[in-house]
C-alpha cells in the first residue's frame, strides 16, 4: 500500500523517530573520499546511468555538508590522519561506507607495510561493500542497507534500555 491508501483514512501516525529516520535517508549527502580504482565505480554511481540522485544523495566537496563518507579505496598510512580529520569535520549524526576490499581489509596490498589494513582501524564503519573493484549496484545495495540501519536507529531517545536506569535507582 503506497502513501495514496494512507492518506485515503484520514489519519496519518507516526513517531518523532520515524519521522526523523524517514527524512536523513531521503536526503543523505555523501562525501566521496576516493582513493584508488574504486572510486571510479562511485563516480559511476553518479553518472546517468545509475544516477545517484534518486535516492536523494548528492556528493558535496566539504565535509561539513555531508552525514555520508564513502571510503572507496586503498588507504596508506599517510592518508590515515587525513581521514580522520575530515571524519571529525563531518556533522552528526554521520556514517561511513567502507567500499571495495582494500578499504574494509587492505586487498591485495593488506601485507605491504604502507597499507592500513581497513579504514575500521581509523573511523567506525557502518556498512562494508565488498569486491575489486565492486559495482555500482553493490555500492547501491550498501546504501539501501545504510537506509535500514538509519530506520532502526533511535534518534531522540538514545541511551537504550530506560528500565534499567530506574532499576538502578530505586535501589
Amino acid at each position: 500500500m503506497g502513501i495514496e491508501g494512507i492518506l485515503e483514512e484520514g489519519i496519518v501516525t507516526t513517531t518523532a523517530d520515524k519521522l526523523i529516520n524517514w527524512a536523513r535517508t531521503g536526503s543523505m549527502w555523501p562525501m566521496t573520499f576516493g582513493l584508488a580504482c574504486c572510486a571510479v565505480e562511485m563516480m559511476h554511481s553518479a553518472a546517468a546511468r545509475y544516477d545517484i540522485d534518486r535516492f536523494g544523495m548528492i556528493f558535496r566537496p566539504s565535509p561539513r555538508q555531508s552525514d555520508v563518507m564513502i571510503v572507496a579505496g586503498t588507504l596508506v598510512n599517510k592518508m590515515a590522519p587525513a581521514l580522520r580529520k575530515v571524519y571529525d569535520q563531518m556533522t552528526e549524526p554521520r556514517w561511513v561506507i567502507s567500499m571495495g576490499s582494500c578499504a574494509n581489509g587492505g586487498g591485495y596490498y593488506h601485507y605491504s607495510y604502507s597499507v592500513v589494513r581497513g579504514c575500521d582501524r581509523i573511523v567506525p564503519v557502518d556498512i562494508y561493500v565488498p569486491g575489486c573493484p565492486p559495482t555500482a549496484e553493490a555500492l547501491f545495495y550498501g546504501i539501501l542497507q545504510l537506509h535500514e540501519k538509519i530506520r532502526r536507529t533511535n534518534s531522540i531517545a538514545k541511551g537504550g534500555n530506560h528500565a534499567s536506569h530506574y532499576n538502578r535507582i530505586e535501589r
